[in-house]
């Protein structure tokens, strides 16, 4: 994934400049750099992922960006986050099995309007780099279940792996 493929994925959801985010299972940063770009010098991220390896790849932010803060942690577990204006998921709830339990405790963290954005590959085949799929029409659900509102599907993206489609939507905490 490049930064310019990240950036037109996850543009139409980064409502206004500033803003905290987190960028859950930010791995080694592509789309931390991407959201940090797009939240601007106001804004700041916090990108968390279990591999501490990854995440000291994520250097230093984009000139104009928002401050990116790393957190060694698994997302699926309680963490200490400051109330979030938005939650990014990019490629990483297809590595959980209990999707919705996480979803619903990630929500917590959002403030009242808080936006979680997803991208994820919109197909239901298990592989070992996609062995939890969560392709469009599940995510809709899942979505539903954990009480977000308003889910958009946002733009599309042909995937390098394989002929599969990535897409990215938002849904808001109301």
């Amino acid at each position: 994934m490049t930064h310019k493929d990240a950036l037109l994925l996850i543009e139409p959801g980064v409502r206004t400049p500033g803003g905290t985010w987190a960028d859950l299972g930010a791995g080694a940063g592509v789309f931390a750099r991407a959201l940090s770009e797009l939240l601007g010098p106001a804004g700041s991220v916090v990108a968390v992922d279990r591999n501490a390896r990854a995440l000291a790849y994520i250097g230093a932010p984009p000139a104009s960006g928002a401050a990116i803060r790393t957190l060694h942690a698994d997302f699926t577990r309680p963490l200490e986050l400051p109330d979030l204006d938005g939650i990014l998921l990019a490629n990483s709830l297809h590595f959980v099995m209990w999707q919705e339990r996480t979803l619903r405790h990630l929500v917590r963290y959002l403030k009242p309007r808080g936006q979680v954005l997803v991208v994820e590959y919109d197909n239901d085949q298990r592989s070992p780099w996609n062995p939890f799929p969560l392709p469009f029409n599940r995510f809709q659900q899942l979505a539903v279940a954990v009480g977000l509102q308003g889910l958009q599907e946002l733009s599309r993206r042909p995937s390098l792996f394989g002929g599969r489609e990535l897409y990215a939507a938002v849904a808001l905490k109301l």
